[in-house]
């Protein structure tokens, strides 16, 4: 078993290290399409050769890691869909061709936007021609017209855009999170300008689409509440758009955000359930394979009805894995299973590999299985509801320190109180998915009483408030650790190195475990040095104007911002946060600055640039002044010009001119994003 665990870790390894190779380097598929067959023809021959000796060969091991090495390369290659002949970027830039009409299907329904509902669309006709791809298509909201479905066919005469990159330091990346998907372009449009296609084709997406309208329809006639029914949608059908802001932002404070997506918790409880319910199965002839065929089937169909999401995708794929060791009782533990399931998902779906969800489910899911048996060791109470208890602390607290480093990473917030949400809700929890499938089913047969429906609601709105109570405990939330990629491998060196000390006590041990302490140290003291640095900035708010001055680990922000706008914006936290900022200061914006011996004139919509004996090296236009740029240029001669988020677009098309006849750049913050001027 050890031997096969060994064995599994270290091809998936392999395979994994090939996929984030090529996702940072590019290498043509003819050339790993012949090292592939060079490969397999190498590790032909020692079987022919070595015959039964093989598998103690160290150059046949060496050869099939290489082997999994560049079939990860490979595996990245052939899902990546701007290779295929068919698709749309091979046979039209959008950039330069001009595009008359696009034929797309409506694949997924995204979470709307403040002025546009988004989808996830595929491209069926550029012009006529027969291509495929998936864009963005965002339409702008309309309280008249009906939100669009899945397998809905439009045609549409909008051109494809850009993804727009982050225009401000250390802000989520939308366009690579994009690109992950492979979705590279864009289309904004409207209902007016979408004509509706008859189709007769549907998807298996289409159908799951179809049955979760049907399902909501049928609960909303029992008067659910808007937070019960986005629950419910979260909860069993994998639907997350409909749940508000400060719902979501009540489970994230509380540390119990993974209760909103489907993940392993949900589908180990539903097997557990479903292997409950078919049990009376096992008594017919070969009943175990026809319960073992049934339990993935469903599994399968509740991952399709869920839109097969990452989070969903994977867990099936592992709990299939489960159910069928569960109950062909074959030899199996978890971490073949994880392996497995990893290995299985990774070759369907490389790009998982960089899914954040991926990442923490199998970092928690492992985190349980080698940390948590030591823990419930640390005390065995007799009572068994206190027992109970202590096994879902401890369950908790191993699947958080699994996940913390990474979590701090991506979302740099810390629920203190996550231990409290999580003894309360994960105990009810199978109670709310079991209960709401049964609720789900009698809806669909019109055979819902009320008062089942007012108890389910009654529940989900307990649930609610709970986690909306512990999310106000804000003291016990720490909000904006920064935290960086390096700390991240450290820390979980950190992790592991007490782990083996905590399973089994000797020097050796304590030293690496030291050696890791002082290595994380050296980090923390590495990331807070590279930091001391300064720089002026300015940033890109759109009808607004705001620079930042930094020294060291201190920044003062310079902004017309109302104070009510300023509290709700993420500019200042985004670059606080990457940049390990200890204190932020406001003021107001000045004409004139002067950073690292270089001067700066600001000239706003008082239109003032002449200024005695002052040339400025950098000038920034802000709230659209009224002036002849022209007559500027010629007369302070400027190196550089910036204009910012508040001025007008057709100033910025009349300016960008006169610095292109004057052969002096021209610096847009819309377009190039935050200008950014750092000391020598």
């Amino acid at each position: 078993m050890k031997l096969l665990n060994f064995a599994l870790i270290k091809i998936t390894g392999c395979l994994i290290a090939g996929i984030i190779f090529i996702h940072y380097f590019e290498l043509q598929i003819k050339v790993t399409l012949v090292a592939v067959g060079m490969l397999l023809i190498s590790l032909s021959g020692f079987l022919i050769v070595e015959k039964g000796r093989w598998v103690k060969s160290n150059g046949f091991g060496i050869l099939a890691l290489f082997t999994f090495f560049v079939i990860g390369i490979l595996t990245y290659q052939l899902h990546d869909q701007k290779t295929f002949k068919t698709h749309y970027t091979q046979h039209i830039d959008p950039a330069k061709d001009s595009i008359e009409t696009i034929t797309f299907r409506i694949r997924e329904v995204l979470k709307p936007s403040a002025y546009h509902n988004k989808y996830s669309v595929d491209i069926l006709k550029i012009n006529n021609q027969s291509l495929s791809g998936k864009t963005l298509l965002n339409v702008q909201k309309d309280s008249l017209s009906s939100p669009f479905k899945v397998d809905d066919v439009f045609l549409d005469s909008s051109n494809l855009v850009e993804l727009s990159p982050p225009l401000n330091p250390d802000q989520f990346d939308y366009k690579a999170y994009l690109q992950k998907q492979y979705i590279y372009h864009q289309v904004f449009s409207d209902h007016q300008h979408l004509l509706k296609l008859s189709s007769n084709t549907q998807t298996f997406f289409g159908y799951a689409a179809n049955l979760r309208r049907t399902i909501n329809t049928k609960l909303k006639s029992k008067n659910f509440k808007p937070d019960e029914l986005a629950l419910i949608n979260a909860l069993l059908l994998g639907q997350r758009q409909d749940i508000s802001p400060e719902i979501y932002d009540s489970y994230t404070k509380a540390g119990a955000i993974h209760i909103l997506a489907v993940s392993g918790l949900h589908v180990g409880i539903i097997l557990l359930l479903l292997n409950s319910l078919f049990k009376p199965l096992e008594y017919l002839r070969h009943g175990k394979i026809i319960k073992t065929v049934v339990l993935v089937l469903m599994l399968w169909s509740f991952a399709i009805i869920a839109g097969l999401s990452a989070s969903v995708t994977r867990a099936v794929m592992m709990f299939s894995i489960v159910a069928i060791g569960m109950n062909l009782k074959s030899p199996s533990n978890i971490y073949n299973t994880l392996v497995i399931s990893m290995l299985f998902l990774l070759l369907f779906k490389p790009l998982f590999l960089f899914d954040v969800g991926f990442q923490m489910s199998y970092l928690a899911v492992l985190a349980i299985v080698s940390i948590q048996p030591s823990l419930v060791k640390l005390w065995l109470p007799k009572f068994k509801p206190l027992n109970k208890l202590w096994q879902i602390f401890t369950v908790t607290l191993a699947a958080q320190l699994g996940v913390v480093p990474i979590s701090l990473f991506y979302f740099h917030q810390f629920p203190g109180l996550f231990f409290i949400s999580n003894l309360v809700i994960i105990p009810v929890l199978g109670i709310i998915l079991g209960l709401g499938i049964l609720v789900i089913f009698l809806g669909l047969i019109n055979f819902l009483p009320t008062w089942l429906a007012d108890l389910y609601g009654g529940m989900i709105s307990i649930m609610n408030s709970f986690v909306r109570w512990i999310s106000q405990q804000e003291r016990f939330v720490f909000q904006d650790v920064s935290f960086g990629l390096l700390q991240v491998f450290t820390a979980y060196l950190l992790i592991v190195t007490f782990l083996l000390l905590f399973k089994k006590q000797n020097f050796k041990r304590l030293t690496i475990a030291m050696i890791a302490v002082l290595i994380f140290q050296s980090v923390l003291i590495f990331d807070k040095n590279k930091n001391q640095t300064e720089a002026f900035i300015v940033f890109h708010k759109s009808r607004y104007s705001m620079m930042g001055i930094k020294k060291n680990a201190t920044m003062t922000v310079l902004h017309n911002l109302d104070s009510s706008i300023y509290s709700r914006d993420n500019v200042t936290r985004n670059f606080k946060v990457g940049n390990a900022l200890t204190a932020i200061k406001q003021d107001t914006l000045q004409s004139i600055y002067i950073f690292n011996n270089q001067k700066i004139l600001v000239v706003d919509s008082s239109g003032v640039y002449k200024l005695p004996q002052f040339q400025p090296k950098y000038v920034v236009l802000r709230n659209s002044p009224k002036i002849n740029l022209t007559r500027l240029l010629e007369t302070i001669k400027p190196t550089l010009i910036i204009a910012d988020g508040s001025n007008y677009k057709s100033y910025l098309e009349r300016w960008e001119a006169s610095c292109i006849k004057q052969n002096v750049p021209f610096h847009l913050t819309s377009r190039e994003g935050a200008f950014v001027l750092k000391k020598d």
